[in-house]
């Protein structure tokens, strides 16, 4: 047994901070690498993928200047949260992540009440972002048939059954065999990053000849959207990259399976972040320079808008649809990670007794090393926001569009507390292994609260104007649901049981 190890069972963290209410006795042993716990954090984003499945609503509300800049804007918003989450996690790294924080540096009073909601809208956040990868080899798969088929009309519960094995298929492997092979990890982020180059090389060089102007791909505006607002159309249609860093606080709960969590967690964070600029950067603008048909991209029938990116990149019915294959296994790679993510933080709240079945919710598996009952929790949910599909994928997308609200609303908890702390060295010691400039840290803390009130607001409007039942954004209605379940859950459970970390020292110091 290490060092961290030993300190985490003492409750003692970064700067010999001891932590009271934080049981860690029952939690699965840290044998994930660095390197494993860097590419897991990455292959849950696979941020060049994430982009590439989302690319028709870029185009409709910005079109090559959302692909080309909205990376770059993205890069400096969603780097502010990872810097704000990073700094945070070299101080306290537990599979709680952001939750945790909050019961720590919030003040005693309200403490249980703000970590309690931090931690549901976290783990509503990380339900969906699973939903949303699981969909995606359904849309693959249905779409190669629709491209070599074009008379054939595909049934929601088509997509239904293919997103229901692989959601089930991905679950088997994480409750059996992924403690055994780790590796899954390195070999998902060296294919993954394969599979960019080499469909990024192959589109550039099948192109060559016919590549589009600099000008098209760099100073074009296009706002399909309806909105009379360029602006308003830009930032709602700013969630495609956005999607580059859904769940990019992956590493944050597996930081109890990692050996020296305090400094493999926020490089693991920061090489997401960065990696994931490059790749997604590169990657649009070479299909920028390939495409020479966005209208066609927009109204592709295949329902994966890519396909016909690629297909005009390449003119070969057969690369495209080999591209549409690897992207369908680097999102059954994402998958495995997420699941993995999601059922480590349900396992977090419940051994803090914060949702109801907490006493199965909160064991962790002795023989085969992980929370079984949370990875089914988190399944059974899916499922049934699978199901959602088969009334109306209009509901099913929204609860998708609502991880990324979620997301950032749980990283704005954390960041407006050390705030109140004033960044003070007794919650963030000198010592820590990750450290930030204080003028850089106060930037990255107010941004990290400035845009999670931006994605609220605007990733909440329509995305087309004038609105209709089938283009209506109903992640608003998808969000209210979720905190009646997370109220009655308080009411009824949480508010008797519920009691998150705290810092020994802390009382002491209460205002």
């Amino acid at each position: 047994m290490d060092s961290t190890d030993n300190d985490m069972k003492k409750g003692v963290f970064s700067g010999g901070l001891q932590i009271q209410g934080l049981d860690v006795r029952a939690g699965s042993a840290r044998n994930m690498t660095k390197l494993e716990t860097i590419s897991a954090s990455w292959v849950i984003c696979d941020s060049w993928a994430g982009v590439a499945g989302t690319v028709a609503l870029a185009i409709a509300q910005g079109g090559p200047a959302m692909l080309v800049y909205g990376p770059i804007i993205t890069l400096i918003l969603v780097g502010a949260c990872t810097l704000t989450l990073a700094e945070l996690a070299s101080v306290y790294p537990t599979a709680g992540g952001q939750y945790h924080w909050t019961s720590i540096l919030a003040p005693k009073k309200v403490n249980r009440i703000l970590s309690y909601w931090c931690g549901m809208t976290n783990v509503f956040s990380w339900v969906a972002i699973c939903s949303g990868i699981a969909i995606i080899p359904a849309q693959c798969i249905v779409g190669i048939a629709i491209f070599y088929y074009p008379n054939y009309v595909p049934s929601a519960w088509h997509y239904f059954l293919i997103y229901q094995s692989i959601n089930g298929i991905v679950l088997l492997y994480n409750m059996t065999l992924l403690k055994r092979s780790l590796w899954i990890h390195d070999v998902s982020f060296f294919v993954t990053i394969g599979t960019f180059f080499a469909i990024t090389i192959a589109c550039l060089a099948k192109s060559a000849p016919n590549f589009q102007g600099s000008s098209h791909v760099w100073s074009t505006f296009l706002n399909d959207s309806g909105w009379s607002s360029g602006g308003v159309a830009f930032l709602t249609g700013l969630v495609t990259p956005n999607y580059m860093y859904a769940g990019i606080d992956g590493a944050l709960h597996l930081a109890e399976e990692c050996q020296n969590a305090s400094t493999v967690v926020p490089r693991a964070l920061m090489s997401t972040l960065i990696i994931g600029f490059v790749t997604s950067f590169a990657f649009m603008i070479a299909m920028l320079y390939c495409t020479n048909d966005l209208d066609a991209v927009v109204a592709s029938t295949t329902g994966v808008p890519i396909y016909e990116m690629w297909y005009q990149a390449t003119n070969s019915r057969t690369a495209a649809t080999i591209f549409i294959i690897l992207l369908c296994f680097a999102a059954t790679f994402a998958l495995i990670g997420a699941q993995q993510t999601a059922s480590r933080l349900t396992w977090s709240l419940a051994r803090d007794r914060a949702i109801v079945g907490s006493h199965w919710l909160g064991e962790m598996n002795r023989k085969l090393d992980v929370p079984i009952w949370s990875l089914l929790f988190n399944f059974t949910i899916m499922f049934i926001i699978g199901c959602i599909y088969l009334g109306s994928s209009t509901a099913f997308n929204a609860f998708i569009g609502s991880g990324l609200v979620l997301q950032h609303i749980s990283y704005a908890f954390p960041a407006a507390l050390i705030m109140y702390r004033k960044r003070s060295e007794f919650w963030l010691p000198r010592t820590r292994s990750f450290r930030l400039p204080s003028t850089v840290g106060w930037i990255a803390n107010i941004v990290t609260i400035c845009f999670a009130i931006l994605v609220l607001v605007f990733y909440n409007f329509p995305t087309t104007m004038p609105v209709s039942g089938g283009s209506m954004n109903y992640t608003a209605a998808v969000l209210g649901v979720m905190a009646i379940f997370a109220a009655l859950n308080w009411w009824f459970y949480a508010k008797r049981k519920y009691n998150g970390p705290r810092l020994v020292e802390s009382d002491e110091i209460e205002s």
